[in-house]
């Protein structure tokens, strides 16, 4: 497959001011895969990073896109390079299945959606940075969360949600009042109402990708929220299929005798079209057609 091509639904900004938003993709290759599917880092915001510092060719005129570049990212752009990079790595449709969450049901659930059917908002507007007066009278000068931010606020939040989201608050404002570059005290001593505002308006100027969607459950009839885990749910696609990587590497070194680095420097795609022309031929010989 060749590569996807785009715009993000924010934007990255460079040192200079510039915004940049149409981006290239390329389809994952065998190594890829491999490198992916063996990593330590599980399904965390810095594996997200190290997939997209090796599949985003350009975003605008920067290019290559390094870790660095990668995590400066908005969130919801790197959800939106993520969702592409899933469709061209395993095509539009998901499929899967929950439990209906009911007590006295709990029957399975099949899913199935196209993965470009999930909503994507686009940015209220767009700067590096936005300054907001709070009730209070206060003027705070903010940033939207970038993937740095998801590295390091992501494992305190299964411990501590409200310290996480401090420490968030912390990274992405850089000025309250009379005071730049606060510290996390200054931030930790806003009253809840002015956190509120941030967040409202951080939320309100942020891209978004809707990755909750209604269902019902076909025994019991009743309606319940789903929440897409697109990020884990990728990454364990990956590490389902690794097993069928090695297996399609074997098939194809067998039958045309390529070498290992030839066959893992191809996309998915185009390893099973060889592998699909190999198994109409071998048919044809067995029929003796």
């Amino acid at each position: 497959m060749d590569g996807v091509t785009g715009l993000l639904p924010g934007g990255y900004w460079d040192e200079g001011g510039t915004l940049h938003r149409d981006f290239e993709l390329a389809p994952l290759t065998g190594r890829d895969e491999e490198l992916l599917a063996e990593s330590g880092l599980a399904e965390s915001a810095s594996l997200v990073t190290a997939v997209l510092s090796r599949a985003v060719r350009r975003v605008g005129d920067v290019s290559p896109i390094s870790e660095h570049v990668a995590r400066q990212l908005l969130v919801a752009d790197r959800q939106y390079l993520l969702m592409k990079l899933r469709r061209s790595t395993f095509g539009g449709i998901v499929r899967g299945s929950v439990f209906c969450p009911w007590r006295d049901c709990g029957e399975r659930v099949s899913l199935q959606f196209q993965i470009d059917d999930l909503p994507v908002q686009e940015a209220g507007e767009r700067a590096p940075y936005f300054t907001m007066t709070l009730s209070s009278g206060s003027d705070v000068d903010f940033r939207l969360p970038n993937g740095a931010d998801q590295e390091t606020v992501s494992p305190l939040v299964p411990r501590n949600e409200a310290e996480a989201l401090s420490l968030l608050l912390a990274r992405a404002i850089r000025r309250i009042g009379a005071k730049s570059s606060p510290a996390p005290d200054d931030v930790a001593a806003l009253s809840p109402i002015e956190r509120s505002e941030i967040e409202t308006e951080m939320e309100r100027l942020s891209p978004r990708i809707e990755l909750d969607f209604d269902t019902s459950c076909s025994e019991c009839g009743r309606s319940f929220v789903v929440p897409f885990n697109l990020q884990q749910f990728f990454f364990g696609e990956l590490r389902t299929a690794s097993d069928l990587l090695y297996r399609e590497i074997h098939y194809l070194a067998y039958h045309y005798h390529w070498s290992e680095r030839e066959i893992m420097e191809m996309p998915r795609d185009k390893r099973q079209k060889y592998i699909e022309v190999l198994a109409d031929e071998i048919e044809r010989l067995n029929s003796g057609a």
